[in-house]
């Protein structure tokens, strides 16, 4: 007889490749986090982690639109048809409350000082609008999502210079609201995530369409990204349009730049169409422990972050300090400890620990 934990993460109606992808997303975070990581050259293999700093939290943001698609829809539809009635009710209901509590979260994460951007506030802020847009077509979500990714970085510039994130008190506003994640910026892989998730997943035309677009997306990026810069440079000195110019123009990791919001977007949409298709394959079996951290991210991510600190405070006796933090080479044992952890959990009692608190605590508070 199998444990029960083993039975739920191959379950026919779950997706194992969304697992698999979020694993990669928490990994990848843990990385940008702990390493200092030097630019991307692709003739220096040591430098390829980059591709996490940044892509991460993008692939990240994708996925909780591909959950809310899945959470939202008709049983049984794949994730195609959005519930309608007092079902879809109750589920936007569900997220409000959801979004609630991950905020709540991140505000605690907030207090430890761990230096990091804590992305639960921008994440709950994106499940809430999220929930407004359950009824939305595919091709609507599709169309939404590339229009914010073109229009936004043009505009992400004068919304960051408002006063209102000037000073200690504008510090603080924007840790609160996760704004290092800009959510309306970041609704832009939200929704390409809904309508990937509104897409089926379960079907391999779909699967290929992610995987060969986002590639394209990622191409058509680096090409934009080197003609514009190599244009800028030789262009005469702009002032501030200038500036403006080059704040827009640019794939550099957290930018919010047009070729990084393309560029890591598609990236994105490309390494979730690849984890579903090697997930159809025996190859998900050995993969099952990256699938274990996936089943249970919010655990995984507040895990890590709640060790640190305490690491931190014990041995430098200071949870802000991350070069010294980075100096005790702790990546390799945080990564192998969430796998492990993750995967014994699940072997063992299936849903993650705090998967299962927001999910008793969303039903009691709003009851079917």
């Amino acid at each position: 007889m199998r444990p029960v934990g083993v039975a739920a993460l191959n379950a026919p109606a779950r997706v194992q490749g969304v697992d698999l992808a979020r694993g990669l997303a928490v990994l990848g975070m843990l990385a940008a986090h702990l390493l200092t990581i030097e630019s991307f050259d692709p003739t220096r293999p040591e430098t390829w982690i980059d591709i996490a700093n940044g892509r991460s939290s993008i692939l990240f943001a994708t996925l909780a639109g591909v959950s809310i698609a899945l959470l939202s829809a008709e049983p049984g539809s794949g994730g195609t048809r959005p519930q309608t009635g007092p079902a879809l009710s109750l589920t936007r209901r569900r997220l409000v409350v959801r979004a609630v509590l991950i905020w709540l979260l991140g505000a605690a994460l907030i207090t430890t000082g761990v230096p990091v951007y804590v992305i639960l506030p921008a994440y709950a802020l994106l499940f809430l609008f999220g929930a407004t847009l359950l009824t939305l077509r595919t091709p609507t979500l599709w169309i939404t999502a590339a229009a914010l990714a073109v229009v936004m970085p043009w505009v992400q510039p004068v919304l960051d210079a408002l006063p209102i994130w000037q000073g200690e008190s504008g510090s603080d506003l924007a840790a609160l609201v996760g704004w290092h994640y800009p959510f309306p910026l970041w609704a832009a892989f939200l929704l390409a995530g809904m309508a990937a998730g509104r897409s089926d997943l379960r079907s391999v035309r779909t699967d290929l369409g992610l995987l060969l677009g986002g590639l394209a997306a990622v191409v058509v990026a680096g090409i934009g990204a080197s003609v514009t810069t190599r244009a800028l440079a030789a262009a005469p000195e702009g002032g501030s349009l200038g500036g403006y110019l080059q704040t827009v123009l640019t794939d550099a990791a957290h930018s919010g730049g047009l070729w990084e919001v393309i560029g890591s977007g598609g990236g994105a949409l490309a390494t979730l169409g690849a984890c579903v298709l090697v997930c159809r394959t025996p190859v998900s079996a050995v993969l099952l422990p990256l699938r274990a951290v996936g089943s249970m991210p919010l655990t995984a991510y507040v895990g890590q972050l709640c060790v640190w600190a305490l690491w931190a405070a014990a041995v430098l006796g200071d949870t802000g300090d991350l070069g010294g933090f980075r100096a005790l080479d702790p990546f390799w044992p945080f990564a192998l400890g969430t796998i492990l952890a993750c995967t014994a959990w699940a072997l063992l009692w299936g849903r993650g620990p705090l998967e299962r608190i927001v999910a008793t605590l969303t039903r009691l508070l709003v009851p079917r």
